[in-house]
């Protein structure tokens, strides 16, 4: 579909200057870009490439010599990646559901389809489902029975929806991901060797068999409106109360939420991190991919935490956490200069003892 640069610069609410009625079909980088294409240059790191492409309009930093890069047009941004996050949503055509529901779809009598839904083939829906107006399903999604979904949900191939669960407006699902497994919860009849090790801090009695009991999973998961959850990733539903993703909350690749989780609002779970069993976390929180959350403690608001941090007690609100275990920021960097130091000062040390050993053999 092709956009002119006026369009494009009004849903950006970004200025633009030059034909601002040429149109583009599409966007790229500047040193590949075609003729009909949109080059993105936000910064000026990027500038040197638009000689090598063929781009006549492109969006560009303020103050960028747009005429003398040859164009005919461009827009200007004064924040790149909000610009890209307002281009990339206009341009992109989203998957193709046609409307209504698809023939090989099973659907159960009491289920409510909200109008304007699309839903495509091998989509299973249980009973007591409900589903808002505007959903486009794609195709071998199953719902299980009682879940609710909102309006405008979006939820992608071979996605898996656990009984129960609800889940608010604007949601999108990307493949695979499953929301509402039982949550991985057992025990032993026995005090077991974990809880042992937990209480005494490495220290065991005896080490004897032991089996485990399954505990089952009575609850489900709640969802806020306007949450993404990435593919493969895993929410487990409650014990007894819900695990909750707070509104507004994106959900990377590979994420695991264990059992009666509570995320806050506004959070950002990167690839690949895992948060055990009730733990909780504030709002607006960031964990950088693989971080590790340990179950039963609490993250305040506005924590930040940097790729494979692993967090085994309570942050307090607004620290920026690193390591393993988790330590402020400031003072990892610290223990990482001195863990560089470690095999100078051993040698200084060797250098010591050395000149020490005589008065040694002496004594």
């Amino acid at each position: 579909m092709a956009h002119s640069i006026r369009d494009i610069a009004a849903a950006l609410g970004a200025e633009a200057e030059g034909e601002l009625d040429l149109t583009v079909t599409g966007a790229s980088e500047p040193q590949v870009a075609g003729p009909d294409q949109l080059a993105l240059a936000m910064d000026p790191r990027y500038g040197e490439g638009m000689a090598k492409g063929q781009a006549r309009a492109a969006i560009l930093w303020p103050g960028a010599d747009w005429r003398g890069m040859g164009l005919k047009a461009a827009i200007f941004a004064p924040r790149g990646r909000l610009a890209m996050a307002g281009l990339s949503r206009m341009m992109d055509p989203g998957p193709d559901i046609a409307p209504g529901l698809h023939v090989m779809t099973v659907i159960d009598a009491t289920a409510e389809i909200g109008e304007g839904a699309a839903i495509g083939p091998f989509v299973t829906i249980g009973a007591g489902v409900r589903i808002g107006p505007g959903a486009r399903i794609a195709s071998h999604v199953s719902i299980a029975e009682g879940a609710q979904i909102g309006a405008e949900a979006l939820i992608l191939h071979g996605a898996r929806i656990g009984a129960r669960v609800r889940i608010g407006d604007r949601f999108i699902c990307q493949p695979g991901a499953v929301i509402g497994a039982d949550g991985f919860s057992f025990v032993t009849p026995e005090k077991s060797g974990v809880e042992e090790i937990r209480e005494t801090l490495g220290a065991r009695a005896e080490i004897r068999a032991q089996n485990w009991t399954r505990i089952h999973s009575l609850g489900a998961v709640t969802i806020g409106d306007d949450v993404e959850i990435g593919a493969n990733a895993c929410i487990d539903r409650g014990t007894v109360r819900d695990t909750v993703i707070g509104a507004g909350s994106k959900l990377d690749n590979l994420v695991h939420v264990g059992h009666n989780v509570q995320v806050g609002r506004d959070c950002l779970l990167c690839g690949q991190v895992g948060i055990a069993g009730s733990a909780r976390i504030g709002d607006r929180v960031v964990l950088g991919g693989q971080c590790g959350v340990s179950d039963n403690i609490f993250i305040g608001d506005d924590v930040i935490a940097g790729g494979a941090t692993k967090i085994l007690t309570n942050a307090p609100a607004g620290r920026v956490l690193l390591g393993y275990p988790a330590v402020r920021m400031e003072t990892h960097v610290e223990m990482q200069k001195a863990l560089r130091r470690l095999p100078r000062l051993a040698a200084r040390v060797g250098e010591i003892e050395k000149s020490l050993m005589p008065d040694l053999d002496k004594g």
